[in-house]
């Protein structure tokens, strides 16, 4: 029986790995530390609301991406809260539930009730589902930061489209990056 559930939970987990370096990982190295110029003027008005650090006009595509993408979550919060919720709710699982399932099942394994195979399975299963959560939410995270992209392109920020499309692909890619649970993201 373990045997069978740690090859059905392997499946996702490696399908999750796999798309976080294709769509994620493999982005950001190539346009990361791409150098973009803005006009921070017409930058400051598509992220009117939202909280941000202090980038200067000349930084890497990452730090706008990250920036767009944090401001796509806080905008999409005030339209749709509903559904931001839901994406922040299955973020928080894929945080909590690895590492207390783990716990529980060490505790399981001192008072002798499972094996030890058992409890890694139960952690790897937990890890899976957490990794299958993430990526079934992760559709209204894109689109939100699609509405984002489409305002930054009506804004014209950039000077260059180029700059301006990496931004874009980086914003995109970090929120690939970041749905699966944080314990896959240490591989």
């Amino acid at each position: 029986m373990w045997r069978l559930i740690l090859l059905v939970s392997i499946i996702p987990i490696a399908v999750a790995l796999l798309l976080r370096w294709w769509f994620g990982l493999r982005v950001l190295a190539y346009l990361g530390k791409r150098p973009c110029h803005c006009d921070m003027t017409r930058w400051d008005k598509v992220l009117a609301e939202c909280p941000q650090d202090v980038i200067n006009a000349q930084a890497p595509a990452c730090v706008f991406g990250e920036q767009l993408r944090l401001a796509a979550l806080v905008q999409w919060r005030h339209r749709d809260p509903k559904l931001a919720a839901s994406r922040e709710a299955s973020r928080r699982f894929g945080l909590a539930v690895p590492p207390l399932c783990a716990m529980v099942a060490v505790f399981a394994v001192v008072l002798a009730k499972i094996p030890v195979t058992g409890a890694i399975v139960i952690f790897i299963a937990a890890t899976a589902l957490a990794s299958v959560f993430g990526l079934l939410s992760l559709g209204a995270e894109l689109r939100a930061i699609a509405t984002s992209a489409k305002a930054l392109r009506h804004s014209r920020a950039f000077i260059r489209s180029d700059d301006e499309d990496a931004v874009i692909h980086c914003a995109i890619a970090r929120a690939w990056c970041e749905t699966v649970p944080p314990v896959l993201r240490m591989l």
